[in-house]
């Protein structure tokens, strides 16, 4: 992923996205060393998934802005693709699994059609692909697409902008378009920044094989992170 796609992708963004950048004085207490807080809870859906979701729909041709929008999402990417779908006046359909958690079928109240479909997140995926082509609209993957991740990336821009001399950058992890974006930016602007990674350690995603420095782990609940209610893939049959 080139800087110069990032930069674009920062440029269409501008005004459009929150960017709160802040040092923690009890963080410095804790860790000894100065730490800085990007409060990506502070965009209106209260996730950097919007990043992603605006600068894609930004890039749409006119003719596809017509068509509409698909995605498929348990999580806060299908309240971005609804958002700045509703912002931009694009139809947007976001497939949810069946037993997705209320707060998240919620991206209706932003406009989206919400279909309900599957008990896991790859049959909702496949059901979203179908639907894309069957009714000629652009499917918007909440991580595995280069502008989305672009989007993302913008993270890092405005972080380094505002302080050039960060030593490591700490990101979340979940399908990796986050991390994967700002490795991108950070390391062709710094590139003597590290990078670890955090994320929940119930996930068992990108594990000791990936190329990231740290792995950070920790717990959390339900309440703080509805998507984990909704499985991604059937667990393996027992083969006894």
């Amino acid at each position: 992923l080139e800087l110069s796609k990032i930069e674009d992708a920062a440029r269409r963004l501008k005004g459009k996205i929150a960017e709160p950048l802040a040092w923690s004085p009890n963080y410095f207490d804790l860790a000894g060393c100065r730490i800085h807080l990007k409060f990506e809870n502070l965009q209106y859906t209260a996730s950097f998934k919007e990043r992603g979701a605006c600068n894609k729909l930004r890039l749409l041709t006119e003719e596809e802005r017509a068509r509409g929008v698909i995605a498929m999402s348990a999580g806060n990417h299908a309240q971005g693709v609804a958002y700045h779908a509703q912002r931009m006046g694009i139809h947007a359909e976001i497939v949810m699994p069946r037993f997705t958690p209320m707060v998240t079928v919620d991206a209706r109240a932003l406009g989206a059609e919400v279909v309900l479909y599957g008990a896991l997140l790859e049959e909702a995926r496949s059901h979203a692909v179908e639907l894309a082509t069957l009714r000629g609209l652009t499917f918007v993957h909440p991580f595995d697409d280069a502008d989305v991740i672009a989007g993302q990336a913008t993270v890092a821009l405005e972080m380094l902008d505002e302080v050039p001399d960060l030593d490591t950058l700490v990101v979340a992890v979940g399908g990796g378009g986050l991390i994967g974006g700002i490795a991108a930016a950070a390391k062709a602007i710094q590139p003597r920044v590290a990078l670890s990674k955090s994320s929940p350690d119930i996930t068992g995603m990108l594990q000791s094989e990936s190329t990231m420095s740290t792995w950070c782990a920790f717990r959390i609940d339900s309440a703080s992170a509805p998507f984990l209610a909704v499985k991604m893939r059937s667990a393996p049959k027992d083969r006894n």
